[in-house]
């Protein structure tokens, strides 16, 4: 390489060797999903340290009007559940969203247009709110967070036997970029007159695994977590979280019981505050490690449609907002992350200590 170097009286002409770095060769690696055959890139080759998740750039929360401080002022509907402390004052309260993805009715109607296929949009959409507009579900205390998986269980046996509900979604998104349009921390129930396709991949994926092993796909995938161990983020007596194998994307986590059961309106109370901790640990892991992330979570769990579902078991997913889909991941439907799921779980386990 050669440089150049004016001045006003003459032009040096200085020769400067530059080493060649050897190329560096990356393979990244595709990942398949043990349940539904979805394929996901570990792409080393874009690999970034764990920490430097933490440096995204965040939309802030900007919150002028605070609808869930008051609901009664704001004109939230009546509660259909509350709790309240010793002395009165409210700690969590659900109530119908006042702008809601789906209509209440009685039943279903099926609507056609041609070769097309509809139905009404009917069901049930709820908000539950937490007290503290300023204490996500990371920073909560075991019992609130229970209180809260307590509140998800009440709401779904109200709702998993009306004549329109075929599948109760609970989930909860955190931030701007999660699809939190209120700062307010607060999860949402859908009760829905269809299965999710999601879900029915999940389900027929199950059914496969045992038609080919005779094994219950999450308890292997569970015991083989619990040996392995490089992906665990956390455990007690009755929950594992952990990054899955085929991750997509950095820093997803799964919570699954240890207990067999489809159904997660079935859990006990001893299980209810098992995973009151296991989620907020692994929240908390995510707050501290990347610096408060946005973040989806949400419950898969069988259908409510009477149904026998004995190979699959329910969990939640939790996917921070770590990347952005570009063209390859709309196109094929291939998820890229850039961060292998081991590396992820060590980084979010040395922030628990």
């Amino acid at each position: 390489m050669r440089i150049v170097v004016g001045s006003k009286n003459k032009i040096h002409i200085m020769k400067v060797e530059i080493e060649n770095k050897k190329n560096v060769s990356y393979e990244s690696e595709l990942r398949q999903d043990i349940v539904t055959g979805d394929w996901v890139v570990i792409a080393t080759g874009r690999a970034k340290r764990p920490d430097e998740f933490a440096l995204a750039e965040r939309i802030p929360a900007v919150e002028t009007n605070d609808p869930f401080e008051n609901p009664e002022e704001s004109g939230q509907e009546q509660d259909v559940l509350i709790y309240r402390q010793p002395d009165g004052e409210w700690s969590l309260r659900v109530f119908p969203n006042k702008y809601p993805a789906f209509s209440r009715g009685k039943s279903v109607r099926q609507l056609s247009e041609g070769p097309y296929f509809a139905m009404s949009g009917v069901g049930y959409h709820e908000l539950f709110v937490t007290r503290d507009a300023h204490r996500h579900i990371a920073l909560l205390e075991t019992w609130q967070v229970a209180e809260l998986i307590d509140a998800y269980q009440e709401r779904y046996l109200s709702l998993m036997n009306r004549k329109s509900v075929s599948y109760v979604q609970i989930l909860h998104n955190h931030g701007k970029e999660a699809g939190a349009s209120i700062a307010h921390p607060h999860s949402q129930l859908m009760a829905i007159p269809v299965v999710s396709p999601y879900i029915s991949l999940e389900l027929d994926g199950a059914e496969r695994y045992y038609r080919s092993t005779r094994t219950n796909v999450y308890a292997t995938v569970v015991e083989y977590e619990q040996s392995d161990r490089k992906r665990v983020v956390f455990e007690n007596e009755h929950f594992l979280a952990f990054c899955p194998f085929a991750s997509r994307a950095a820093f997803e986590i799964w919570i699954i019981g240890k207990r067999s059961s489809p159904y997660f309106e079935r859990i006990n109370d001893d299980e209810k505050f098992a995973l009151a901790e296991a989620l907020q640990r692994s929240l908390y892991a995510l707050y501290k490690g990347l610096k408060d992330p946005p973040y989806n979570f949400y419950i898969h769990t069988a259908p409510c449609d009477g149904r026998d579902y004995e190979h699959y078991r329910w969990h939640i997913e939790i996917l921070p907002h770590t990347a952005t889909w570009a063209g390859f991941e709309l196109s094929t439907g291939i998820e890229i992350s850039t961060l292998q799921p081991e590396e992820a779980a060590k980084y979010l386990r040395a922030q628990l200590g």
